[in-house]
């Protein structure tokens, strides 16, 4: 262990290592529930999705572990997941196996720009406040979908409006008044710091849905989408990944449009990129691992960590995976090695034998983790400089945030916040400032809203 992680430089022991992976493990396991939940909508089999997400997940944090030997672990990354199913699939049209390839394709770039220069240009072309409105914009779409999940918003005279909770209460209103309790739950574990917050509170929500049906409050109805809450305990039925491995590359290209996949490609990568290395400095500034210039010494191997990860993932059959902010909690019960990431990894591994439970958790007792979840992005607001005197990045940034979830795309959100920040501060006299490759996507996102 001291060879492989050098525990002792790093101040840390083979135990405090183990509890930071478990910790990390815990708080962050409400993905193996939300991203089969989500990817299903597509039309994918839930159990796929979660043996698939578990396996890049352990692949991912594994690699994390050996090559960087940092404690951050991977998995389905939030956001990443709603705009490959409600975006690419479901939005333009496109099947899950040509979502699947446009991560792929995704991976194979970042895996090339993790060993080049070319990140930094482009990760230094784009002004920090867009940065930042992209994750408080995706936070805002996750939240949005959280409370269609929970069945809480529904379309109506308004566009959306409140679900009418005496109107077939026994579907409907109990499963969003249910979702509406597990939201109270999950924000107060989480005031309260209470490790696996938002596990707890899906569990709750969930274990509460059981009582409900219990007393007869909620009545299953197939028909209608409302399942059986009580589920079935049996074996994992692990045949169920070959209906997705490999699926990336079983595509007809014919009816795939090369610019709008490139888009889609893109979106995908800008999304994972700035994801990444935003978490990455972040957490890595509250352990300490910093350098004197700020910059992370081991950031090139942790980018190549994640780059592998999402092309694995993506032959396996889940959508981007991606470095977790949640490993900060584990980083602050003492993880500062590999060791915390491989013990992490270990237990994704062994969640691939509790699949049948992870895929009975119903949508609307993972609605709060989304809600939730959408918060803790949604906090990046505060560091939007929103004076007078930066209005002209600002603007832009608001656009972006207030498209995601209007539009219901992220890739959307990030076309017109590029092209409003190019075109407002040209008209305004602000053209040096502007990165000569900002006008490069500028370009591409027009012709994208011309041609197609």
């Amino acid at each position: 262990m001291e060879k492989l992680f050098k525990l002792k430089e790093n101040g840390t022991t083979v135990r405090k290592e183990i509890l930071a992976g478990l910790t990390t493990f815990v708080t962050m396991a409400y993905i193996l529930a939300v991203n089969p939940s989500i990817l299903s909508e597509t039309g994918m089999d839930p159990t796929a999705v979660l043996l698939a997400t578990c396996i890049a997940s352990f692949i991912g944090t594994a690699l994390m572990a050996f090559l960087a030997n940092m404690p951050f672990a991977l998995s389905a990354g939030m956001g990443l997941n709603a705009y490959f199913a409600y975006t690419v699939v479901l939005g333009m049209g496109y099947t899950w196996q040509v979502a699947l390839l446009a991560v792929f394709v995704e991976g194979v770039i970042f895996i090339l720009l993790s060993v080049t220069p070319v990140r930094e240009a482009i990760f230094n072309c784009i002004p920090l406040e867009l940065k930042k409105a992209v994750s408080v914009g995706i936070g805002l779409f996750i939240c949005f979908i959280g409370l269609q999940n929970a069945k809480l918003v529904v379309g109506g005279a308004t566009l959306v409006e409140m679900v009418n909770f005496k109107e077939n209460f026994s579907t409907h209103g109990i499963t969003a008044l249910l979702a509406a309790m597990g939201v109270t739950i999950t924000a107060v574990l989480y005031i309260k710091k209470v490790p696996g917050s938002i596990l707890i509170g899906i569990l709750i929500t969930w274990i509460l849905g059981m009582d409900a049906q219990f007393f007869k409050l909620y009545v299953p109805n197939p028909e209608a989408g409302f399942y059986d809450l009580i589920p079935s305990f049996h074996m994992t039925d692990f045949s169920k990944l070959g209906e997705t491995v490999g699926q990336c590359f079983n595509v007809d290209f014919k009816s795939v449009g090369i610019l709008n996949f490139i888009v889609v490609v893109f979106a995908f990568l800008f999304v994972d990129l700035f994801d990444t290395i935003g978490t990455l400095i972040g957490v890595s500034s509250k352990a300490d691992m910093l350098d004197e210039e700020g910059k992370l010494p081991a950031i090139k191997p942790a980018l190549l960590s994640d780059a592998i990860a999402t092309t694995a993932g993506a032959v396996l059959g889940t959508s981007t995976t991606t470095t977790f902010v949640e490993s900060a909690s584990g980083v602050g019960v003492g993880g500062r090695t590999g060791l915390t990431a491989l013990t992490t990894a270990i237990l994704f591994l062994l969640s691939t034998f509790l699949a049948p439970i992870f895929t009975s958790i119903p949508s609307f007792a993972t609605a709060p983790a989304l809600i939730i979840v959408g918060f803790l992005m949604f906090t990046g607001i505060s560091d939007l400089k929103m004076d007078e005197s930066n209005y002209a990045t600002a603007i832009p940034a608001y656009i972006t945030i207030f498209s995601m979830p209007l539009f219901y795309s992220i890739s959307e959100g990030i076309s017109l916040g590029v092209i409003s920040y190019v075109l407002i501060n040209m008209r305004c006299g602000n053209a040096k400032k502007i990165n000569p490759i900002m006008y490069v996507l500028a370009v591409l996102f027009i012709l994208k809203y011309i041609f197609i």
